[in-house]
């Protein structure tokens, strides 16, 4: 006879969506030693340490996120949130070309700057968050598995530390690298995949209309990458036989790299028609770029997945540290510098003329085109002089009903409220609504992947780490574009197998145990709120989740209820190994 309390966890007459489109059906799992020991249709509680009660409640597999920026977040919340919260089990860091190895000592500085502007990670936060105890890649994945985590992580071996490494990333964007450069390069990016990096990541947005800058306002250097050395990266990788590239870029350099490398390629972004992002909105159509996809898969042999914004969009921002105006030069000029600088710019009418003429121009502010007349006042600091009576006076009214009540342009009721507030009042844009036809269109798909989290990053403008709650609970639940089994799907397995993830992203036998069980019907993204939570004080913008009751990581409970348990399961994923 079996032993009692032989499992660690069983979860009871739950409905399991398996992530394979497996059509639902009711059973018991079981768990031990963080995998999945048994599925049938009766497991007695008694054998278990552990029951959940899932009578009525969905069982589906931790959603894995492809796309974060938790490389400096990982060391001080173990469980990357937002992406945690919304039941996210595993996440691939090192998009876009960003990272922090490998990395001299003497240049730690400036690759932490690096991330300041472009992804808007505050540097003290970054300066006393991370232990900094590497310098190689191999040494960096290390840091990573002895730290405690709530999630899972692996990670790209993103293009901008090479050229910090080897060339100096200043330099580098002055001058082509050397043939030993380049090699030296692929050698360090060889090495980085062979001791567990899933494939080259880089940002390639050249240098005009790039919202996504370096600290100076310059492009970040992998804008600036040349053919040559694109090609030369994209060939190594190719030989070791496996991984997989992701690019923010154009279609066309998503497509050389398939050809280059031969290896798989998540393209940054797919955007339904009219939907926007922090970077603007799709210099093609939705359908052009589809179709592109698709012959491209179909017919040319190349696997080119599309990362499709699939979250409904809205932004807070300050203009402390605002960076997402840097598409247009006046705007990237005007908010850069010093706070006093950047004060005396806000405040000087020559220079507010510019701004309209661009703003009338254009139709929109910013690259996303934001209607400034329906951008609330969302709240201005108190320890500002009159803070208490400009609170009264503008919290929660509209540019536009500020401008006719004040009889003043729009664009000087924005800019004179942000001086009031010295620059820390805070703005927020109306939610830019998708069709629900739209989202279809790009969401089923036969090349999609449901995001863009960016988790991580942008922390004070954006909420979309919310993505999964938002595709069940909103696009699935309300508006029924897909069905739910092909949504987990989506969600959990199809970007496992893009990215070369193993034994992740599905409900089998034998497979770790990252598990969700939540209420489909209570599933849903909290209001957006303010934490003070990050080092040195900082604070970020956030949307927690309701509805999840467990969500489970290697067959630990890291939260219940939404509340976390404070358990740290997670592991470093190592790419090409189970």
């Amino acid at each position: 006879m079996a032993s009692r309390c032989e499992l660690d966890l069983v979860i009871k007459a739950g409905t399991i969506i398996d992530g394979l489109q497996t059509p639902r059906y009711r059973a018991d799992i079981g768990i031990k030693d963080g995998k999945v020991a048994q599925i049938s249709g009766h497991i007695a509680a008694d054998r278990a340490s552990q029951v959940i009660d899932a009578a009525g409640k969905i069982v589906a597999p931790g959603f894995v996120d492809l796309h974060t920026h938790y490389d400096s977040q990982i060391f001080w919340d173990p469980w990357c949130t937002m992406s945690g919260w919304h039941g996210v089990t595993s996440v691939v860091i090192g998009n876009c070309g960003f990272g922090f190895a490998p990395c001299k000592p003497e240049d730690r500085e400036r690759t932490m700057l690096s991330l300041v502007r472009n992804e808007a990670v505050p540097l003290e936060t970054m300066r006393q968050g991370m232990p900094w105890d590497w310098v190689s890649f191999r040494e960096y994945l290390e840091s990573v598995e002895r730290t405690p985590k709530g999630v899972n992580v692996m990670s790209f071996v993103p293009l901008a530390p090479l050229y910090g490494y080897v060339v100096g990333t200043d330099e580098a964007k002055q001058r082509p690298a050397t043939d030993a450069e380049l090699a030296q390069m692929c050698d360090l990016l060889v090495e980085g995949m062979e001791v567990g990096g899933c494939g080259i990541s880089a940002q390639i947005l050249g240098s005009e209309g790039n919202v996504q800058l370096d600290h100076d306002g310059t492009p970040m250097v992998t804008d600036l990458m040349s053919q040559r050395d694109l090609s030369a990266f994209c060939r190594a990788m190719g030989s070791l036989g496996r991984g997989v590239a992701q690019v923010t870029g154009d279609l066309g350099t998503a497509e050389v790299m398939a050809r280059e490398s031969g290896r798989p390629v998540i393209w940054n972004a797919l955007l339904a028609e009219g939907a926007l992002n922090q970077h603007g909105g799709m210099k093609i159509s939705p359908k052009t770029a589809i179709d592109r996809l698709q012959e491209l898969n179909e017919k040319e042999g190349l696997r080119v997945f599309a990362q499709a914004l699939t979250t409904n969009f809205a932004s807070q921002f300050t203009f402390e540290d605002y960076n997402l105006a840097d598409a247009i030069p006046a705007w990237k000029d005007t908010c850069m510098g010093t706070m006093d600088e950047k004060m005396a710019k806000f405040a000087d009418p020559e220079r507010r003329k510019v701004l309209k003429a661009i703003h009338e121009q254009r139709g929109g502010l910013f690259g996303s085109g934001y209607v400034v007349d329906d951008i609330k006042v969302g709240w201005i600091p108190l320890d500002v002089p009159d803070g208490l009576t400009l609170q009264d006076k503008y919290e929660g009214y509209t540019i536009g009903e500020i401008a006719q009540r004040e009889g003043k342009h729009s664009l000087d009721v924005l800019m004179d409220i942000a001086l009031l507030g010295e620059l820390k009042s805070g703005f927020e844009t109306a939610m830019i609504m998708t069709p629900p036809e739209s989202m279809k269109e790009i969401a089923t798909s036969s090349v999609a992947l449901p995001g863009v989290s960016d988790g991580g990053a942008h922390t004070k403008f954006v909420t979309t780490g919310r993505y999964p709650t938002e595709l069940l609970g909103y696009w699935v639940r309300e508006h029924k574009i897909m069905s739910l089994e092909e949504a987990h799907w989506r969600l959990s397995a199809l970007p496992a197998q893009a990215a070369g993830l193993k034994g992740r992203g599905y409900i089998a036998e034998g497979m770790p145990a990252d598990i969700l069980v939540y209420d489909l019907d209570a599933l849903d993204s909290l209001p957006a709120e303010r934490l003070w939570d990050y080092p040195a004080g900082e604070w970020r913008l956030v949307q927690k989740a309701v509805g999840y009751d467990y969500i489970i990581v290697n067959g630990v409970i890291t939260f219940r209820q939404g509340e976390c348990t404070n358990e740290t399961p997670g592991k470093l994923l190592r790419h090409g190994t189970a």
